[in-house]
């Protein structure tokens, strides 16, 4: 048990649980929703890796040869129940996921290209400032990707969190302003 700090002023406190927050994770795993699949046209043209079989040369030349210039999606998935813990600071989680890239052929026919299996520890502080929700996330372990450096890997994921996740949990945790 943690003892709630007194409020001296008006102000809003929220206090999560580790058992809330592994409950949510549970109620999404089960019910399939950690999923996402991510389509060459949702990236913007800036970011530096695009799905497409030109871009993903770097990690699998052949790829490129085999299908030149192809564009390409990414199924991302939970292979089991994150688990998250609770620290005043911070929350603190490992996932268990799943990367399968599919080529996308001029016929919408989409095949396999590789499957890559993640297990990544990360820690998410997160913050409010005026209306919005926001924070900051930092991979802190990374299993199952020993060819790809985790810096790289990092910044990759730090930007999808910023694409994808903040935008999510602002829609749907604090769908109105904060008054």
């Amino acid at each position: 048990p943690t003892a709630l700090p007194m409020a001296h002023e008006p102000m809003l406190l929220l206090a999560v649980t580790e058992f809330v927050a592994n409950s949510a994770a549970f109620a999404y795993f089960t019910a399939g929703a950690l999923h996402r699949n991510i389509s060459s046209n949702m990236l913007p043209r800036r970011f530096p890796l695009q799905l497409r079989t030109k871009s993903m040369g770097v990690f699998s030349p052949q790829l490129q040869e085999r299908y030149p210039d192809q564009p390409m999606e990414l199924h991302l998935s939970a292979r089991q129940q994150p688990m998250l813990s609770c620290h005043p600071d911070a929350l603190h989680g490992t996932l268990f996921g799943s990367a399968q890239a599919f080529v996308v052929l001029p016929n919408a026919t989409r095949v396999p290209a590789f499957l890559l299996n993640i297990d990544a520890n990360v820690t998410g502080k997160p913050t409010i400032t005026g209306n919005r929700l926001g924070g900051t996330v930092s991979l802190t372990g990374l299993r199952g990707l020993p060819v790809l450096q985790v810096k790289r890997l990092e910044t990759m994921l730090k930007f999808g969190l910023w694409l994808f996740g903040v935008p999510w949990a602002n829609s749907e945790c604090c769908p109105h302003p904060v008054p």
